[in-house]
């Protein structure tokens, strides 16, 4: 299974790893389309009584085993370097491209029509010793047996999908000094692909000779559950871009509020803007006609053996659960041809504060609502990030400094000139210390 594994992981080959999308520019002082995506209640502090988003991309990846060092000396293999150490290997990997888009406001309303396209891929809490053995070369000389006992829920992952928004906001109250908004945004949701292979609660012995891996006297409850192209092969990159084949079925909501003390020495500028979020509060029900999600019991008894070399070279995730069906060591529990998969709730909050001249800094933190263990949720995680930036109306440069629960400490830089923008959340460290990750995104609006 070493290719199929790994594949999810495709995105580290592209250079780009990062934790958060759109890091720092994301609550620029020039308010458009990308800080309603955070916040819809932003939507009536746009610059411009009409905002137009032509396109942006962003790509991130963050982990907590191998270093952005390590991939560039490439002295070790990839697989020994993701499986090494005791703590599980957890991974988030990320596309998200914002497409046209348009919003616009009148008196003290404002509206916007948004597109986007996704794609999440995750390896949550899978344990380093059947990760090495499933993945290792048969020449492996090893002679050795280990031990596994957990209590949590192994999951290999990934998801696409599109989405189409409609968001309306309304400043509710204003003074001389004082601003407070509202502003909701309504996503129908695009099922494109999906796949999920989980292992929870493994009880059972690895036993490795000259390459060969064994996994014997062994308990588990799996989970396989596919969809869309993802379920044929992900070991084609082109079947992570299925985002709208799924036809609507779904649906998503953002809530948000703002607040912003006005600086009434400066039109149209403030001292403090702050705002808080729920966001992806929803579901989305994949449909094909190839959908599976089967549930089982493993039980190996004592004595017996299921060889793990059986999955070098498989390609598509039918082909594992045939594996293990053909081995007799399954029961089918539960079956569906439909299935719903959560998307990654979370609340957000951010402050972006004046401190003088055209100095400012953010403050943001990003807290996730929901349980990455279960099988048909979709991972995301928590991480806080302070932003100092200098900003005017057609320049500005931001450092934002971030901490993940993955990947730890990251330092970045942003630039945005008029309505381009262009930058990353962790490059200032992956250039002076050894990191977990990297990441980069760009794009272009523009108002009027």
């Amino acid at each position: 299974m070493k290719k199929p594994l790994l594949y999810l992981l495709v995105l580290f080959s592209t250079g780009v790893f990062a934790q958060e999308h759109f890091s720092g520019i994301n609550t620029s002082r020039r308010t458009g389309l990308l800080n309603a995506n955070l916040n819809p209640a932003e939507l009536v502090n746009l610059k411009n009584t009409y905002e137009v988003n032509v396109f942006n991309f962003s790509a991130n990846v963050s982990n907590n085993k191998v270093t952005f060092g390590d991939l560039v000396g490439g002295e070790e293999d990839f697989e020994e370097l993701l499986f090494r150490g005791n703590e599980p290997v957890n991974l988030r990997a990320d596309i998200d491209i914002l497409g046209p888009a348009f919003g616009f406001k009148i008196e003290k309303w404002a509206f916007a029509i948004t597109s986007a396209a996704k794609v999440k891929a995750n390896l949550t809490d899978v344990d380093v010793n059947l990760g090495s053995s499933v993945t290792s070369s048969v020449g492996n000389a090893i002679l050795g047996t280990g031990t596994i006992s957990t209590n949590y829920n192994q999951r290999v992952a990934a998801t696409t999908w599109g989405e189409i928004g409609l968001s309306a906001a309304r400043e509710i109250y204003s003074d001389d000094t004082n601003k407070f908004s509202a502003g909701v945004t309504f996503n129908f949701l695009f099922p494109g692909s999906y796949a999920n292979m989980s292992v929870d609660r493994l009880r059972g012995r690895i036993t490795e000779v000259t390459g060969n891996a064994t996994l014997s006297d062994a308990q588990a409850n799996i989970n396989f559950a596919y969809s869309g192209s993802l379920a044929n092969d992900f070991t084609d990159s082109g079947n992570f871009t299925d985002f709208f084949a799924g036809g609507l079925s779904g649906f998503a909501t953002d809530i948000g509020f703002n607040y912003q003390w006005l600086d009434t020495q400066k039109d149209d500028s403030y001292k403090l803007n702050a705002g808080v979020s729920l966001k992806n509060l929803g579901s989305m029900t994949f449909k094909d006609d190839n959908n599976v999600s089967n549930n089982y019991n493993l039980n190996i008894p004592a004595g017996s053996g299921l060889n793990l070399n059986q999955f070098n070279g498989v390609s598509n995730i039918q082909e594992i659960e045939d594996v293990l069906i053909q081995s007799g060591y399954l029961s089918q529990t539960s079956s569906a041809k439909d299935f719903k998969v959560k998307l990654p709730a979370m609340f957000a909050a951010y402050a972006d504060y004046n401190v003088y001249g055209n100095w400012y800094v953010t403050g943001y933190i990003q807290q996730k609502l929901k349980d990455d263990e279960t099988n048909n949720q979709i991972a995301i995680q928590n991480l806080g990030t302070i932003t100092p930036r200098y900003s005017l109306n057609s320049f500005e440069a931001y450092v934002p400094l971030s901490v993940s629960e993955i990947a730890g400490f990251t330092a970045g830089i942003g630039f945005r000139f008029g309505g381009f923008f262009i930058g990353s959340g962790s490059i200032l460290s992956a250039a002076v210390s050894d990191t977990d990750q990297a990441d980069a995104y760009m794009g272009f609006r523009f108002g009027f």
